[in-house]
């Protein structure tokens, strides 16, 4: 029986998290971490179950809203959270809905660990790999004045405590490298 007082959803695993680049300069890269909205949907299925939540969209004001709604068996009602979302890159309405979706599956508690993540710098410095070969920790190229990389990232590792991450190890897997590893730490 779901009572909505009492639902928890689980922490994220590594495999759920994506990476994406967010500055590029001469001297390194900043990560950020995020989910994707099939995440969010596979967490809702195996939390409440398939019939147990609903998504509605709205528009307000030229915005895309998303409602992400959770029957509330004790009640004999539904519950809804909404929230909005922004514009992607490349599929404007398709990701503006998508946007708005993950952001209301953040406010029922999903994936609110990834607010916590250290600020993610990997600086492009030379490093000896396994082999003992020398090469570029992130491989960046200057273009039209614009630094920029084709090295894509992938978190190997993490490990969340009390809706915290604790530890975080993301590979770089363009290169098949380890390229940045974090523990927190420990408070006496």
């Amino acid at each position: 029986m779901i009572d909505i007082n009492n639902l928890k959803f689980r922490d994220l695993r590594a495999d759920e998290v994506d990476v994406r680049v967010a500055t590029v300069t001469d001297s390194g890269v900043s990560l950020l971490l995020y989910k994707d909205a099939r995440c969010d949907m596979n967490i809702l299925d195996e939390t409440v179950g398939i019939n147990g939540w609903q998504r509605d969209h709205k528009e307000l004001k030229n915005n895309i809203y998303c409602g992400v709604a959770i029957y509330d068996e004790v009640k004999g009602m539904w519950v809804t959270k909404w929230d909005c979302g922004a514009e992607s890159y490349t599929e404007k309405e398709k990701g503006e809905a998508s946007d708005s979706f993950k952001r209301a599956c953040f406010n029922w508690g999903i994936g609110r660990e990834l607010y916590t993540a250290p600020f993610i710098w990997i600086p492009n410095k030379i490093v000896k790999n396994d082999k003992g070969e020398e090469k570029k920790l992130v491989d960046i190229k200057e273009d039209k004045g614009k630094f920029k990389t084709k090295d894509r990232f992938v978190v190997f590792d993490m490990d969340v405590v009390d809706k915290q991450i604790v530890s975080l190890g993301i590979g770089n897997e363009t290169q098949r490298s380890i390229a940045y590893t974090w523990q927190q730490k420990k408070v006496k």
